[in-house]
């Protein structure tokens, strides 16, 4: 059983998902500016990835697995109208072509 989380802890867990966000994006820079389109499609994903669990974390929703991610990004933020639709296609977009250039 998972324990929870204190909010000290959550604002320091949400932080550091950002700060790798982040640096995950700079990361897909320098691998497009190097023709590297492949992986630089796997550290877009990520860096989504890990803002999007920043986002989860900030509101208390848990997931457990990629897939429970965009399901709950999807459930929370864009069903509900808080967040435009074309943030989840473009990280579905994200999602299926990480899937398939790995």
């Amino acid at each position: 059983m998972k324990q929870k989380l204190d909010k000290d802890s959550i604002k320091a867990l949400v932080s550091y998902r950002m700060q790798r966000a982040q640096e995950t994006l700079k990361e897909a820079d320098i691998l497009i500016k190097n023709d590297f389109y492949n992986a630089a499609v796997n550290r877009l994903y990520y860096a989504c990835y890990y803002a999007i669990i920043a986002l989860l974390l900030k509101n208390n929703i848990s997931a457990n697995t990629h897939t429970g991610v965009k399901q709950m990004f999807g459930m929370y933020f864009i069903m509900t109208g808080r967040m435009d639709n074309k943030y989840s296609k473009f990280y579905t977009l994200l999602f299926n072509a990480r899937m398939s250039g790995d």
